[in-house]
């Protein structure tokens, strides 16, 4: 029997009063807690990184995605603030997991910030509470890791309190789809769950799709993201072959791409970049292994996808070469270093690859990215420089890993010696010298 405290939580999320913690309060925790928090409820943010605590109670975001400014419309309503006091969570209704999930070096799922997150839960979980989890993990996470923790405290999942998986689907810097533009995909463990976490989310989102079981949501999610990555790993294949074939695979792709039915545009790079397509087919790779079946197409794309940045790298010095140059000592700019245009996201960002190995051949490497002033590659810290005249011009090479909108590529061609462009960013551009190599 469902208990009263369960029933009672339905009427306090449509009249707003029902409080909501956010546990990690990044990319996917930060854009949802603002979002709830315009919808008209309480939010608290949990978060062990005191720095983010501050930034959100000073009302600076450090997310591209979430304005200033709708972070402290938030705080000046009274509706969102952050802490590192995991004590109130006794006073929270609904809660949401939105941890980080990396792999280990040797590709095995990470679980520790879910299992810290669900045992920070667990001490002060109380009846009629709702726990959504929405960090990409394996199918069966919820179940096997989330459920046998919180029923030691004697509460039982859909009666005492509700449990569901909701995959975060958010894309860094896409203007065009805000996090409540993109259906959200639901699954509880009981038909309770299902409904209470629903009726949460359809204050925010335009759109929720339930689905049958938590396994069935976390599913959903490493889906999606596998087939973005064979594709990828198709078009980075395809890539490698107009290579040796002598052909532009831009070319190639666009003409296929006129096609009106039967064909998805993918384009190939110098690698995969971001925490989901990189990461989630070796969540869904991991898991099937353990049941002793072999995901053939997801394990040869990720493969090819991982090779891309020795590709470069090699594709850089055979350019250096052709002007009589050694990689040991060439002075390179990279334009470029967050994993996709126009973000200042590093994760998994292959540009990161690229620099490293090109380090390691001696190669004298600077970037410029306008949303990195700096970063950190195997424990060297690299400072963004200014995209001058003379940078490009005392340049052997300029290598663009990210397309970022804002760059003149027009002025990159004229400026610069020769350039490698592993985005097609200099589509349209006119070069008359012909100094532009692409991919």
């Amino acid at each position: 029997m469902i208990s009263s405290a369960l029933r009672e939580l339905g009427a306090k999320i449509d009249d707003r009063t029902a409080r909501i913690g956010v546990i990690g309060l990044g990319y996917v925790g930060l854009p949802l807690a603002v979002e709830l928090a315009a919808a008209g409820f309480e939010v608290v943010g949990f978060d062990i990184d005191s720095e983010k605590v501050q930034a959100i109670e000073a009302g600076n975001s450090y997310i591209g995605d979430v304005s200033s400014e709708e972070l402290r419309s938030a705080r000046e309503a009274n509706r969102l603030r952050a802490t590192t006091d995991f004590d109130e969570l006794h006073d929270v209704q609904i809660v949401n997991v939105c941890v980080p999930t990396p792999l280990t070096k040797t590709r095995d799922p990470d679980v520790s910030f879910m299992a810290h997150a669900v045992e920070e839960i667990r001490k002060r979980l109380h009846p009629g509470e709702l726990i959504i989890l929405g960090s990409t993990t394996y199918p069966g996470t919820t179940r096997e890791l989330f459920v046998p923790v919180l029923e030691e405290t004697g509460l039982k999942v859909g009666k005492d309190f509700s449990l569901a998986f909701a995959p975060e689907r958010i894309d860094p810097g896409n203007t065009r789809f805000k996090v409540k533009d993109v259906p959200k995909v639901v699954g509880g463990e009981s038909p309770i769950c299902t409904e209470l976490a629903c009726k949460v989310f359809g204050t925010v989102f335009e759109t929720t799709v339930p689905v049958s079981s938590t396994q069935a949501a976390e599913m959903v999610k490493l889906l999606e993201n596998t087939f973005r990555a064979i594709n990828i790993g198709l078009a980075n294949e395809v890539a490698l072959m107009c290579e040796r074939l002598d052909l532009d695979v831009w070319e190639v792709i666009e003409a296929a791409a006129t096609k009106p039915y039967g064909f998805m545009k993918f384009l190939p790079g110098p690698g995969l970049g971001g925490h989901c397509i990189p990461v989630d087919p070796s969540y869904l790779s991991w898991r099937m292994k353990s049941l002793n079946f072999s995901a053939r197409f997801i394990e040869l794309a990720t493969e090819i996808n991982s090779s891309m940045p020795a590709h470069v790298a090699d594709r850089v010095a055979d350019l250096l070469n052709d002007a009589q140059r050694a990689v040991n000592g060439a002075r390179v700019l990279v334009l470029g270093v967050a994993y996709k245009s126009d973000v200042n996201d590093l994760r998994e960002s292959p540009a990161l690859d690229v620099i490293s190995i090109l380090a390691g051949k001696g190669a004298q490497v600077s970037y410029h990215d306008p949303f990195v002033a700096e970063c950190e590659i195997e424990g060297t810290l690299y400072k963004g420089v200014e995209l001058s005249d003379q940078a490009l011009a005392e340049s052997d090479l300029v290598v663009i890993l990210t397309d970022h909108s804002g760059v003149d590529y027009g002025r990159v061609i004229d400026r610069a010696n020769r350039v490698f462009d592993t985005r097609n960013a200099t589509a349209g551009v006119p070069d008359p010298a012909g100094k532009v190599v692409k991919l």
